[in-house]
């Protein structure tokens, strides 16, 4: 069962929406935490969660009396190089038939999902990633879809969200007019940096003049919105360079949002990241000077701060969900859907229905032997782990997400919600609020929790305030939090 705060209006115009840095606070609070795509966050999850309990799960949501809308993200793993510094799930090749294979799995377990849900549920959010999408062909695109539009109701309502990452190394200004043809309204690429010596040291060599064909190719699709992905702290990059980035980002490419990521370097853990020379990573310090750097350029090119790593212009529709308390944010980021039961598809997705979370095979084989599995008799879906949130979650989980997405909560809103008292329930995190409040990062007025502009930035830590998983032993695993 899902839980939601009342509806509150936000005034984009009176919110402090323009973090404000505090060097010395960061470096207070500097450490390793979760960037809080869900809670539990998938650190939590365990194998004691089946496809039996993904499928009660599935069966109790179509039950509501109004069932929630639906929510696709398909995983589409390959790559035909490699990027140093990425830590996702993906199979590097140069092999294309290698994704025929995948896709007949893919579509053998979409149609396995769809299964379970009743046919006037519309999907209004469709995202693929990876890996790099547009490693599929014009041909094998057209296949998915199709297959997609035959397992699922499609809307063609204005809401829809049909998202799409792009590497544009990857694909030509005509393709990005086919994927529009099949329904994809929003383009988000993959740039990170645009200075030659930083993309020398990831292994990314992208022009400037390649990703401005590809703004405008999806500019004359006519999308809904473009987004750009960029890096801090990568290799070889400093104040003076990363200007530069952002002034031609910002003023040439004028993207609708902009995902200003922290550079994670963890070679223990991802293998990729060994060929980076830890020696021309900026120092602690320099990052910092870089990050005020973006803070600065973004707000004063008119981008809003939404949360965390992301940044829109005034007229895109995440400005428009903050205001009308729409914004959610997922293992996708901050999204303009709220309600939607999210259905992961493919190796290693990730969805989360009603209360429960379920993250598929992580291998390729082991996907592929899940699935083999599956027989008339036995609906053995890929999934790997999952989780059953407790009452002590969903209550939690509302209040990181408030915080995440609108820098407040109200406790009053949380006792009327899920009847407890607020200050017995959470009476340690009442106090570690204070501690805070005493630097300046939150404060608590006209009975609400708010995020200073000062504490915009360290939202990540305000939000563990309320993980009662996460443990000074056990974070080591997770990135820096800023």
């Amino acid at each position: 069962m899902g839980y939601s705060m009342r509806p509150r209006v936000i005034d984009l115009h009176s919110a402090p929406k323009v973090p404000l840095f505090d060097s010395e606070l960061i470096k207070k609070y500097s450490g390793n935490g979760p960037r809080y795509t869900s809670y539990p966050t998938a650190a939590q999850f365990d194998s004691h969660y089946t496809s039996d309990d993904y499928i009660i799960a599935a069966q109790r949501s179509n039950e509501l009396i109004i069932p929630s809308d639906l929510s696709l993200y398909v995983h589409i793993p390959f790559c035909d190089t490699i990027c140093y510094y990425c830590a996702c799930n993906k199979i590097v090749t140069k092999n294309r038939a290698r994704a025929e294979k995948y896709l007949d799995y893919l579509i053998r377990e979409l149609h396995m999902h769809a299964e379970l849900y009743d046919g006037d549920r519309r999907v209004v959010q469709l995202h693929f990633g990876g890996g790099t999408p547009t490693f599929l062909s014009d041909v094998q695109f057209k296949r998915i879809m199709r297959e997609i539009d035959s397992a699922f109701t499609l809307t063609c309502g204005s809401d829809r969200d049909f998202s799409i990452e792009i590497d544009p190394r990857s694909v030509t200004p005509s393709r990005i007019g086919q994927l529009a043809d099949l329904g994809f309204n929003r383009f988000s690429l993959g740039v990170q940096d645009i200075d030659l010596n930083v993309q020398r040291a990831i292994n990314r060599i992208q022009p400037l003049v390649q990703t401005h064909a590809i703004v405008d190719a999806c500019r004359k699709s006519n999308a809904s919105s473009i987004n750009i992905d960029l890096i801090y702290g990568l290799p070889r990059q400093t104040e003076t360079t990363f200007s530069q980035t952002l002034q031609m980002v910002t003023h040439e490419l004028r993207p609708d949002r902009l995902s200003v990521f922290n550079y994670a370097h963890m070679p223990e853990r991802f293998k990729t990241q060994r060929q980076i020379d830890e020696l021309d990573l900026p120092g602690p310090d320099q990052k910092l000077r870089i990050l005020e750097q973006v803070i600065t350029t973004l707000t004063d090119a008119g981008y809003i701060h939404i949360g965390m790593d992301h940044f829109a212009l005034p007229k895109d529709a995440l400005c428009s969900a903050l205001n009308d308390h729409t914004l959610h944010r997922n293992f996708q980021g901050y999204t303009t859907h709220s309600k939607c039961d999210l259905i992961g598809l493919g190796v290693s997705a990730i969805g989360k229905v009603g209360s429960d979370f379920y993250q598929n095979e992580k291998r390729l084989d082991d996907y592929y032997s899940a699935l083999d599995r599956t027989s008339d008799h036995n609906s053995a879906f890929a999934i790997e782990r999952g989780l059953k949130m407790s009452d002590e979650d969903l209550v939690r989980a509302e209040i990181i997400q408030e915080l995440s997405c609108y820098f407040s909560f109200s406790p009053i809103d949380v006792e009327s919600r899920f009847g407890i008292n607020f200050k017995q329930s959470f009476a340690w995190e009442v106090d570690q609020l204070e501690k805070l409040s005493k630097d300046g990062l939150v404060e608590h007025e006209h009975g609400e929790w708010r995020v200073t502009a000062k504490g915009r930035l360290l939202i990540r830590n305000i939000c563990a305030v309320f993980d009662e998983y996460q443990q000074p032993a056990t974070s080591s695993g997770f990135s820096r939090l800023i």
